[in-house]
């Protein structure tokens, strides 16, 4: 079986837990110490890197580096604007949509010999 399934199921869940880890004691602790809040946030991030570690292990068996650090950021703002939208009230707004676009770019530059078939 081809890694890519279980490498972008792995980021996905890594991201979650990284992105409560950075963001979501912006909401939960933000009238605590940044002392609290950064401890917790390490607590979270253990998860995180228990998953993202083993995810780039299996994605590297079949992709480069660029292409996990491209994947990486596509998952990322694909968890992170519903995430920033429904959990912090953010305002969308369309810069989200124009990052999307140029990720969206990156990704297929560096994928296109797999797409193209080249």
């Amino acid at each position: 079986m081809k890694p890519y399934l279980p490498t972008v199921l792995l980021l996905a869940c890594s991201n979650v837990f990284m992105t409560f880890a950075w963001y979501g004691h912006l909401r939960n602790l933000s009238h605590k110490p940044w002392l609290l809040a950064a401890l917790a946030s390490w607590g979270i991030a253990l998860f995180e890197y228990l998953l993202q570690v083993p995810a780039n292990r299996i994605g590297h068996q079949s992709m480069t580096v660029g292409q996990l650090k491209i994947m990486q950021e596509v998952i990322t703002l694909s968890i992170f604007v519903p995430f920033s939208i429904v959990y912090l009230k953010e305002k969308p707004t369309l810069d989200y949509l124009w990052a999307g676009l140029c990720l969206l770019g990156a990704a297929f530059f560096l994928f296109r010999g797999r797409l193209l078939g080249a």
